[in-house]
Formats: structure tokens, C-alpha cells, sequence
């Protein structure tokens, strides 16, 4: 889209310029070829160039008709140039679409604490779906034509048509101000750039990256990234387990696919006063709310799955909590 405006500023530009040598020649002509006063020369190369139909300041001689031949050719070629520009930029919608885009700059620039998920493939698409499902900011970076063409159509979506790769393209998404960055190109390689650039432009950034091949993995982590998933490894493990264990799979797809059934994480940071070092049994999380806390990660990242109540809330510490959307905001607006 850019290109394309940057081309359209380019040819008005070259039209401009055209117009100004006709009337810099217009100018010259007449008042060699014809003796004419500047404001004499000035009238009748407008009136020329205008195609008003109008005479010129005084009788031409036969060379000055020859040179008005000329102009009206010349100026002709130019406003025909410089009216097929404009309209064909007016009738494909880019100048629509570029002050679309440009108002979506403006959103972008004023968010913060947003997510950036780079590629809208397979996995960038249902990474968009949760994210929306959550109520949580998100960006999109997508240089597919077809990706961009499918984005489009999601006016809800903000995204930037852009390589991922590129430091700019990065900084113009806000990663500077975001909390995480999901990165699902479909090359190894580019995402092990993708994480390296972020990790330099945010150091606090949040970094999940997607990885094809076992030996990616170890070189995500060490460019940066805080979570490597391998989608074709979880494809065939889940695949298996409904062999195994039917139920409890589909149980687990339930909770996490249902739209009224959340599982959700509480940092012990955020509570209220009253309910810091508090533990689990003090909360009273399913008293209160009709939620329960079925997970505990201390500061050391240990996580204890159906935690002791006498658990205690330490500061860097986090429990997971399973309910219905309605119990788990009732729960959030009581402890936070």
C-alpha cells in the first residue's frame, strides 16, 4: 500500500514538473518568438495551456502559430498524463485505502501492552481467534498477498503489511510498548531473526515462537524466546492421546474451545492488600466467586497442580483458576 502511494506521490510529482517546463516554454516562446512583455507571454501561455479557447494577447506571426501548435501538443500530453494519474489512483481505492491505513497507524501508535503476532497463516489466524475470544489488543504483521487480502476483510483486525524481519516494520507495530510478541512464520529461520530483533528492541517482551524442525527449538530459546511451539509434535500427540485417553482430551478441548468456560491466571502481585500472603484457604475463591484454583506456580516457577489451601500467595507466585466466564470476573473484581 505504501509503495503504491509512494509511486502515485511520484508521478504527481513528474506531472508537476511537466506542467512547469510547458509554461516556463510557453513563457519563453512567446516573448522570443512573438517580443511579447512578460505579463503578455504569462496570459497567453495559460490561456494556451487551459485549452479555454480564448485568443492570445496579440496577432501571431506564422512561426508563432507553429510554436502554438507545439504548446497545445505538449500541454495536451501533460494534463492528460496527470488526470490519468490521479483517476486511476481515485478509482482503484488506494487513496481510500491509504487514509484507512493511516488512521490505523494512529490507533497502533497509541496502544500499549498489546500483542504482535507476526504472519496470519494457520497458526497466526487461531493465535488472532483466542486473543480476540479474550478481549486482548493485538497487531498483525502479514506481507502475503492473499494473507493481506483475508485481513482485509476483518475490520476488526489491525494489521501492518510488512516483512516481520525488518526492525522498522517491528517499531511502526509498537513492540516497544507491547507485552508480547507471537511469531508463527512459516520458515525457522525467520522467526529465529523475528525473536533475536525483539528480544534487542523490548528486553521485558513476552516471546512465543512457532518451530518446524526438533533442532529449531534450541536456537529460539537462545536468540530469546521465552515459549518454542512445535505444532506438528502437538498435532500428533493430541492425535494419539485421543486413542489413549478420549475423554479426558476431549474434556480438556471443552474447557479451553467453550467460550463460557475460562481458565484463567492471577498473579499474586496484583492482589489487593487485604489478600496478599494470604493463603489459598484465606481466599476463599469458590466461597466468593464459585470458581476454584486448581493450579499454584511459586516464585522459584515450581507449579503444584490441586494446591494445599494453607498454599500461601507469595509475590511472585501465580494460581490458576477454572470457571465460567461470570465466576472468574466476579473472582477478578473481588481480589484485584
Amino acid at each position: 500500500m505504501q509503495k503504491k502511494h509512494n509511486r502515485f506521490l511520484k508521478n504527481i510529482k513528474i506531472a508537476f514538473l511537466l506542467i512547469s517546463f510547458a509554461l516556463i516554454f510557453g513563457l519563453a516562446g512567446f516573448m522570443i518568438i512573438e517580443g511579447y512583455t512578460f505579463s503578455e507571454a504569462f496570459y497567453s501561455t495559460i490561456i494556451v495551456l487551459s485549452t479555454v479557447g480564448l485568443g492570445v494577447a496579440h496577432e501571431l506571426s506564422e512561426a508563432g502559430r507553429w510554436f502554438v501548435c507545439i504548446l497545445i501538443i505538449i500541454s495536451i500530453g501533460v494534463f492528460a498524463y496527470g488526470i490519468s494519474t490521479l483517476t486511476t489512483y481515485v478509482l482503484e481505492g488506494e487513496l481510500q485505502k491509504f487514509y484507512k491505513n493511516k488512521r490505523a497507524s494512529k490507533m497502533i501508535d497509541k496502544m500499549s501492552n498489546h500483542v504482535i503476532v507476526c504472519g496470519y497463516g494457520r497458526n497466526g489466524k487461531q493465535a488472532c481467534d483466542q486473543l480476540t475470544s479474550h478481549g486482548q489488543s493485538f497487531v498483525v504483521i502479514e506481507n502475503g498477498q492473499s494473507a493481506l487480502d483475508e485481513l482485509k476483510e476483518q475490520r476488526e483486525f489491525l494489521f501492518i503489511e510488512g516483512d516481520a524481519t525488518r526492525d522498522e516494520i517491528l517499531i511502526e507495530s509498537g513492540i516497544t510498548k507491547a507485552q508480547a510478541i507471537i511469531t508463527t512464520l512459516p520458515n525457522d529461520a525467520a522467526n529465529v531473526f523475528v525473536v533475536l530483533t525483539a528480544r534487542e528492541l523490548n528486553p521485558n517482551l513476552k516471546i512465543i515462537s512457532r518451530a518446524s524442525e526438533d533442532t529449531s527449538e534450541g536456537k529460539l530459546r537462545r536468540a530469546g524466546a521465552d515459549n518454542v511451539i512445535m505444532p506438528d509434535k502437538i498435532g500428533g500427540t493430541h492425535m494419539a492421546t485421543l486413542v489413549t485417553r478420549p475423554d479426558v482430551l476431549e474434556f480438556m478441548d471443552y474447557i479451553t474451545g467453550t467460550i463460557n468456560i475460562r481458565l484463567e491466571e492471577i498473579h499474586c502481585s496484583k492482589l489487593k492488600e487485604q489478600y496478599k500472603n494470604k493463603s489459598i484457604r484465606e481466599l476463599e475463591v469458590r466461597n466468593k466467586s464459585g470458581a476454584n484454583i486448581i493450579g499454584f506456580k511459586n516464585k522459584d516457577g515450581i507449579y503444584n497442580i490441586n494446591p494445599d489451601p494453607d498454599t500461601i500467595m507469595e509475590h511472585d507466585s501465580k494460581v490458576f483458576v477454572l470457571g465460567t466466564q461470570e465466576q472468574i470476573y466476579n473472582l477478578l473484581s473481588i481480589l484485584i
